[in-house]
């Protein structure tokens, strides 16, 4: 018999809601209505003066090669830390699920990134990367490699997406270690009876069950990578060198505080909500068929 929960007053659920409701406005629905607002308007850069120019941001956008440059970049981006971040957390949490000796120390190790900002991410892979007293880059020169993301742009990408990657994988693991823990084990020890190994038993048993989890992931780290890094860019490399980081998020900020293009600057970040809105959408409407619940 299902049991619903009942209020004598009818304003106590309101009530119970509206703080929720009034942090999601002021925090969500208003930033974004004064995005929009400012988008169709060219401001100067102490915003005394403003005239309407409607879709002209939005024009000059999309006859703007440095911002398709950006987009590219972003798409790669945010595809690499969501599949590198998932998969290595996901090897993590199965390695976990199966330790018996010092199972506590090793999944304490595997949590305590998420306890770091994603500026101090950067500040720490950048010293440890740095051409001149970084450790990480002498071991590297040692082995004849030479690493300097200050002036390779490649090594700057690869730099940032190691280091988002880190900074996001005790999220995952953690969900993803709940994940498997939540399976019955009856289930992988009747496969194990059957003859099935350990390869099939995840593929056809743990993978399926596990796919609610990692659909919600899937989601979450895609948001993060559009949103989240934007510290360890900043504190990294700044965008750069030659725009080699200058992903979406970072774009907006550099033209926008930077470069003081209010207008354009808010273009970009309604396209960027918007462009993350129907990729969720995307990923709820077709990817969650094939999730098993």
């Amino acid at each position: 018999m299902e049991k619903r929960v009942t209020f004598h007053e009818r304003w106590l659920p309101y009530l119970l809601v509206a703080p929720q409701m009034i942090i999601t406005l002021v925090f969500f629905f208003w930033p974004s209505g004064q995005a929009i607002y400012q988008s169709v308007l060219i401001e100067d850069a102490f915003g005394g003066n403003s005239k309407f120019v409607f879709l002209d941001n939005f024009i000059h956008l999309f006859n703007d090669d440095s911002y398709f440059a950006s987009v590219r970049l972003t798409v790669v981006f945010s595809f690499l830390v969501a599949t590198i971040g998932l998969a290595v957390s996901l090897l993590l949490a199965v390695m976990a699920d199966r330790v018996i000796r010092g199972a506590t120390a090793y999944k304490a190790f595997l949590v305590w990134p998420y306890a770091v900002a994603p500026a101090v991410a950067g500040v720490l892979w950048g010293f440890l990367f740095n051409p001149s007293v970084g450790i990480v880059a002498w071991m590297l020169q040692g082995i004849g490699i030479e690493f300097n993301y200050v002036t390779n742009g490649n090594q700057a990408l690869t730099l940032v997406i190691i280091a988002a990657v880190w900074n996001q994988i005790s999220y995952n693991f953690l969900f993803f270690l709940a994940g498997l823990q939540s399976i019955p084990k009856s289930l992988i020890e009747a496969a194990a009876i059957d003859g099935a190994g350990p390869g099939r038993r995840f593929w056809d048993i743990i993978f399926p069950l596990l796919s609610p989890t990692g659909f919600f992931l899937l989601v979450i780290n895609i948001i993060y990578s559009f949103f989240g890094t934007f510290g360890v860019v900043d504190a990294l490399t700044k965008g750069g060198p030659g725009q080699a980081t200058n992903i979406l998020v970072y774009k907006v900020y550099n033209d926008g505080f930077r470069g003081q293009d209010l207008g354009g600057s808010s273009a970009q970040s309604v396209i960027l909500m918007i462009v993350v809105i129907a990729l969720t959408f995307v990923q709820f409407r077709f990817i969650e068929r094939r999730v098993h619940y």
